[in-house]
């Protein structure tokens, strides 16, 4: 059993604190996922909750639930639409020349029988967009804070590697999977805006593998 953390609620929304290692979708190797929690996270209503957005397995922090089918469009057409902030918290290898500044790199998808399939930077591929800066440095590492303006499959693990030159900490994918038993990515804040009310705001507090290494903020 996980014990989740709520971050926001109200009648048409939930916001948890997502453990990293739990998948939403129930793997082909079989094991648990967010589907096996939804229906205790109805807390009385009548519906299970539905996941709005996607988050890596690896990826701790901010997910956004819906709790009705008019809600859960309603979100989607709001990240659809790049309304939604999204921050997220990466702890890279190396430090970085340069304090801040904007990735525009392009991805597409391939695959292969021999490694599987992986996003990589392509003209041609779908436009990708992320703003980031320099949050903290230690130990050979940095902390940064990144904020994507799209939302492509891997977009800050493929641009923190292709455009920052420094994969994720523990990245099996784009970096060597070495320094943390997981890909070090944390989605730190969310605010999704909605009309006619206040928006739903919600922070995710710095996990303790973060904190770990020294980055406790």
């Amino acid at each position: 059993m996980i014990d989740f953390s709520i971050l926001f609620e109200d009648g048409e929304a939930l916001v948890i604190d997502k453990p990293a290692g739990l998948p939403l979708d129930r793997p082909r190797a079989g094991g648990i996922s967010l589907d096996d929690y939804l229906d205790e996270l109805r807390f009385g209503f009548q519906r299970p909750p539905a996941p709005v957005h996607r988050l890596d397995r690896d990826t701790s922090g901010c997910l956004l639930l819906a709790r009705n089918p008019k809600a859960l469009k309603r979100f989607s057409a709001a990240f659809e639409a790049r309304q939604v902030e999204k921050v997220y918290l990466g702890v890279v290898q190396g430090t970085l020349g340069a304090v801040q500044g904007t990735i525009e790199l392009a991805l597409s998808k391939i695959s292969s029988e021999a490694e599987g399939w992986r996003m990589i930077p392509a003209k041609k591929g779908k436009p990708a967009v992320t703003h980031w800066r320099v949050v903290a440095q230690e130990a050979g590492l940095s902390l940064v804070e990144f904020r994507p303006e799209t939302g492509r499959t891997h977009q800050i693990r493929i641009h923190a590697l292709a455009g920052l030159g420094h994969a994720l900490l523990g990245d099996p994918v784009y970096g060597d999977g070495t320094g943390a038993p997981r890909t070090l990515l944390h989605a730190q804040r969310l605010v999704v805006p909605r009309e006619g009310k206040a928006p739903i705001t919600a922070e995710a507090p710095i996990p303790a593998d973060f904190q770990a290494l020294g980055f406790g903020l």
